[in-house]
């Protein structure tokens, strides 16, 4: 799944040939040898490592005996899941799939120990891109920052209709200093600002929690209007992208941040504690 950027499109193609395949009662070395490719080459296809054709799709559905209407509506899944996204002129700078599924999201839910890039500022950011990319020249960074502020225009600005967000924002994250005074200032007006919104619920896991359910690190879980389109938690570290899609870790993941939405401050609170701290900054 890290291979290429899977659209939630994407997504759904692969797992529906993958179905058709198996309704067709054929393992993939059969499919691949009917189909001319090799069974890493299919495998690959269905996994998402490689990119699946229109040529191959349409030889599929043709092997499969996929009938009208249900053709017709795989050939344009197959259309629509390779047109280009909004991330496409950042391809150098985001890595997996989550770009692209955050944007279709239905809702977000965030365990976050770090301000999430599609709120905050541009300061802020620019901090925090330069200081956790030591390696990275001026322009690198700012390029960066160009990229963050287009994921939020694409999923604010850009939607009819935004996902819900509920953010639980360790309190480390409101104390920390980012960028200096001014800047701080400027991103914890942001986050009471976008706290007002309908659509997003933040809450500021406080340090009289203790230990807690969420404490191990960040995690975010994504689900879509569609339920064709299954949900899944994701986990961005050093090591790499994790993607979760099984309904053991879903539900593992969902009882962690229902356990740490119970021991936070209450959004009113949050924003109060936020306001008081914006206001103390030099």
């Amino acid at each position: 799944m890290n291979d290429l950027i899977l659209t939630v499109r994407a997504r759904r193609l692969l797992k529906e040939v993958k179905r058709l395949r198996n309704e067709a009662g054929l393992k993939v070395l059969r499919a691949a040898k009917q189909l001319g490719i090799g069974e890493s080459t299919l495998w690959r296809m269905e996994n998402g490592h490689s990119r699946l054709t229109m040529e191959v799709l349409v030889a599929m559905l043709d092997l499969y005996g996929v009938p009208t209407p249900e053709r017709e509506a795989m050939e344009r899944l197959g259309i629509d899941s390779v047109r280009r996204g909004w991330w496409a002129p950042y391809a150098d700078v985001f890595s997996g799939s989550y770009v692209a599924l955050e944007t279709d999201a239905s809702q977000i839910r965030v365990n976050a120990f770090v301000i999430p890039g599609f709120f905050q500022t541009e300061e802020y950011a620019r901090a925090a891109i330069a200081n956790t990319g030591l390696e990275l020249e001026a322009a690198e960074v700012e390029r960066r920052k160009a990229a963050r502020l287009a994921r939020q225009q694409a999923l604010f600005e850009d939607r009819d209709k935004p996902p819900a967000i509920h953010l639980l924002l360790d309190e480390s994250v409101v104390h920390r200093q980012v960028g200096g005074p001014a800047a701080m200032r400027g991103q914890l007006e942001r986050i009471a600002e976008v706290a007002a919104r309908q659509t997003v619920t933040i809450q500021i896991t406080p340090f009289t929690a203790g230990i807690h359910a969420g404490i191990d690190g960040e995690f975010v879980i994504i689900d879509f209007p569609d339920p064709q389109d299954d949900p899944f938690v994701y986990e961005e570290g050093l090591g790499g992208d994790l993607y979760l899609e099984d309904s053991k870790s879903l539900a593992r993941y969902s009882l962690a941040f229902d356990r740490v939405k119970d021991v936070a401050l209450t959004p009113e609170r949050s924003v109060d504690l936020i306001n008081r701290l914006a206001k103390e900054q030099e």
